[in-house]
């Protein structure tokens, strides 16, 4: 079910619109600014519903702070407002779309229902952890290169994760590739406020991009909280064994490792890079390399950086 995300410190407003929405949509409702950032940030809805009160600036910066991240800009929000609409112009506010709060009970669900139909049709993001996919990964990347900009780039994936899946099945399998979408983007998030990306590019591969002075400890960080959390996945015999007996990618049957994740890191800052294949092409290689090692690790270019044995 599609989520949607109510930001209001009217207790009407808020009781009425969940209450209309909530056959339709998982609704979660927030009356201060902060809990509801960390939940959009933590559990990103389709759309946001925010209430603005009249000169309530507070609020349109906290609105204008989410659409300028790039993860974010093209989440759509739907602003309610009472009254007329703010003399100061709609250029001042990034939305969607906006409502009459006189209106909000006849209009709120079509509104939204479209406000959700527009993003869909327009917007390429991974339906399972929704992270922006391979087209605004590329975006990212090359409008970067163009604009000259110094930014390190990560590729994760994860080893053994086919055997792991033919044995618990695609729901296991999505949940974790879901889990680990979600530990990558709080751990850049915190270690990085502002400026990052995290991308999706299908199935269970990942891309980051942050300042080449902080991806090392956010990748180191990702490791640790990945392998705390992977255990979690196995049964207990097979996490005790260490292994699960299944066949690889060449369809041989063996005992293959538990999953663990490998990530590979290039940055503009020691190399200079005009494509975004270029770049990708670079840090796949080291993403190859760090493969090679057992368990959780991360390489950048040819420097070995840590191991984590499985």
């Amino acid at each position: 079910m599609e989520a949607v995300t109510i930001i209001s410190r009217d207790p009407a407003f808020q009781e009425m619109s969940s209450r209309i929405l909530r056959d339709h949509f998982r609704t979660v409702s927030f009356s201060d600014l902060k809990p509801a950032s960390d939940y959009i940030y933590n559990d990103t809805p389709s759309l946001v519903v925010v209430d603005i009160p009249k000169g309530d600036d507070a609020t349109i910066s906290f609105i204008n702070l989410i659409k300028e991240d790039p993860l974010f800009s093209r989440l759509p929000i739907l602003v309610v407002f009472d009254g007329d609409i703010d003399p100061r112009g709609w250029e001042n506010i990034l939305c969607e779309d906006y409502l009459r709060k006189a209106d909000a009970e006849r209009d709120i669900l079509p509104r939204v229902k479209l406000g959700i139909m527009r993003f869909e049709r327009v917007v390429e993001i991974s339906p399972l952890t929704r992270l922006p996919g391979n087209l605004s990964i590329t975006r990212q990347i090359q409008g970067r290169l163009d604009n000259n900009e110094i930014f390190a780039l990560a590729y994760a994936d994860l080893d053994n994760f086919k055997p792991f899946n033919d044995r618990y099945g695609f729901g296991r399998g999505d949940e974790l590739i879901r889990m680990t979408g979600r530990i990558i983007l709080n751990t850049v998030k915190e270690s990085q406020s502002q400026g990052f990306f995290v991308g999706h590019i299908g199935g269970d591969d990942f891309v980051i991009i942050m300042k080449p002075d902080l991806i090392g400890k956010a990748v180191e960080n990702i490791i640790e909280r990945f392998d705390t959390m992977i255990a979690g996945f196995y049964d207990t015999a097979d996490w005790d064994a260490g292994y699960i007996f299944a066949a690889d990618r060449k369809g041989v049957w063996s005992k293959l490792p538990v999953t663990s994740i490998s990530i590979g890191i290039t940055d503009t800052e020691r190399r200079a890079f005009s494509h975004h294949g270029e770049l990708m092409q670079r840090a796949s290689e080291m993403k190859s390399y760090a493969k090679k090692f057992a368990g959780s690790c991360y390489k950048m270019d040819q420097r070995e950086k840590k191991t984590n044995p499985a």
